[in-house]
């Protein structure tokens, strides 16, 4: 008997373009056969140019929404997007915990791609209180680990090296808990991520891609990450395999963004590669 796809949950905000937070999300969990639902935390006036414009429903709307889609849907992995205030991060956390949600991969959203905050500053302490426990995996960026670690972000490979094994002190020592640091914030002609659990230190290399079209990569690995876990469990280094599928998707997104034409600034990652052209075909 054939299993159904998994179902996979984003609680982010919703970007209006399409580009990143939740639509990109549930595109990116259907591109790679999970089944996504979507839990409203923030909605932004945005494009593929600014954040004009930030509202956060009533927290305790947000978590109804939580209390009621996990009351009925059996959900296989959690994605954590921009969360934007401290009473947000602190309901997502209390009721991620009340049910026991598996395969959390939390991508701590500060900063929009056009330079525009996301995460107020009084909800980055409650985000390593209350959050990081929670996660199964967070996927920092450079200036994202920064922040997370109070320090400024990490210039070298080398660097990166010793960010990753503080942001994996801050996560729960006792179990099995990933961090996935993400390099494309330093020169070169190649990009390195850092996969490490506290044992292994797994470098990643990609070659970097020559377009503007980058918004929402971020988004897109995280959820790409949270679809592919619980379809890789089981499996042989079923994280690392999932985070190399996940990383590969994202960089054939972006290596077809181009073929989009969305907005004037920098546009989004082309989620359905794989699908579009055959159907135009």
């Amino acid at each position: 008997m054939t299993r159904p796809p998994p179902n996979v949950v984003s609680i982010a905000g919703v970007d209006p373009s399409g580009g990143a937070g939740v639509l990109a999300d549930i595109k990116t969990f259907s591109a790679l056969g999970a089944y996504g639902c979507g839990i409203v935390a923030a909605l932004t006036a945005q494009n593929t140019q600014a954040v004009t414009g930030v509202h956060t429903p009533p927290v305790a709307f947000l978590r109804l929404q939580i209390d009621t889609l996990f009351a009925d849907v059996e959900l296989a992995a959690v994605k954590l997007g921009m969360l934007g205030t401290a009473d947000v991060v602190a309901a997502v956390a209390d009721r991620l915990a009340h049910f026991g949600a598996p395969f959390v991969v939390c991508d701590p959203v500060m900063v929009a791609k056009s330079g525009d905050h996301l995460l107020a500053k009084n909800a980055v302490a409650m985000l390593i209180e209350a959050l990081l426990p929670q996660s199964f995996m967070i996927t920092p960026n450079l200036p994202e680990a920064g922040v997370l670690l109070e320090q400024r972000a990490p210039e070298s490979v080398k660097e990166m090296y010793r960010a990753a094994e503080r942001l994996r002190d801050m996560l729960p020592l006792s179990s099995e808990r990933w961090v996935l640091l993400k390099g494309g914030h330093l020169p070169g002609a190649e990009v390195v991520d850092l996969l490490f659990d506290g044992d292994r230190m797994i470098e990643l290399p990609s070659p970097r891609l020559d377009t503007k079209n980058t918004h929402g990569t971020g988004c897109t690995l995280s959820s790409a990450i949270a679809a592919l876990l619980p379809q890789h469990a089981g499996g042989l280094r079923p994280v690392e395999a999932a985070v190399r599928d996940a990383r590969h998707y994202l960089l054939r997104a972006i290596a077809s963004a181009d073929a989009l034409a969305v907005g004037r600034g920098h546009g989004p990652v082309h989620h359905f590669h794989a699908v579009w052209p055959r159907q135009q075909a």
